[in-house]
């Protein structure tokens, strides 16, 4: 699958392969390992081991801490650079109070119900994709006017989650 990454203002042309566990960024190709242990994100490059934690996602927005740093990425699969190239919003941006699954996965938790009131940034759901558990949090503040998944549903990308108005 390819994406676009952007990341301190430099943008990367990411292609994953999740069949022979192989990408390609850049100029840069390589294999990867991407495993979950005792609740700690582990990615492998290579040779090399890289400690992920803290992971947190806002639409296209991903922000974790790898090896103790902070990183801040945008990515955008090739459907979302399509609909950027026709001037499109994205299904996260044109819907602020709706909350969509970001990826493929499993409804592992929901830690809302309808009528409840949330803030900006505060955990809905808990998604499982590829053996990470994923908080999806709220876009905006607002009550939960609609819940359409169920714990353990599996979903796809852009599935809707839940409403917030």
């Amino acid at each position: 699958m390819k994406y676009q990454a952007t990341w301190n203002d430099r943008v990367i042309d990411v292609e994953l392969n999740k069949e022979s566990s192989t990408f390609t960024a850049g100029s840069t190709a390589d294999e990867f390992e991407f495993t979950l242990d005792n609740g700690r994100y582990f990615l492998r490059i290579g040779t090399k081991l890289h400690k992920i934690d803290n992971v947190n996602y806002d639409g296209s927005d991903i922000e974790f801490s790898m090896d103790g740093k902070w990183f801040k990425v945008s990515v955008k699969d090739e459907q979302d650079l399509l609909l950027d190239r026709l001037g499109f919003k994205t299904a996260g941006s044109s819907a602020e109070g709706q909350v969509n699954s970001p990826m493929p996965g499993k409804i592992l938790d929901l830690m809302v119900d309808e009528g409840d009131l949330v803030v900006k940034g505060q955990a809905v759901a808990i998604l499982e994709a590829m053996k990470m558990e994923n908080e999806i949090k709220a876009p905006v503040n607002g009550t939960i006017a609609k819940i359409s998944v169920e714990i353990g549903q599996s979903v796809e990308k852009r599935t809707p989650i839940l409403e917030i108005k």
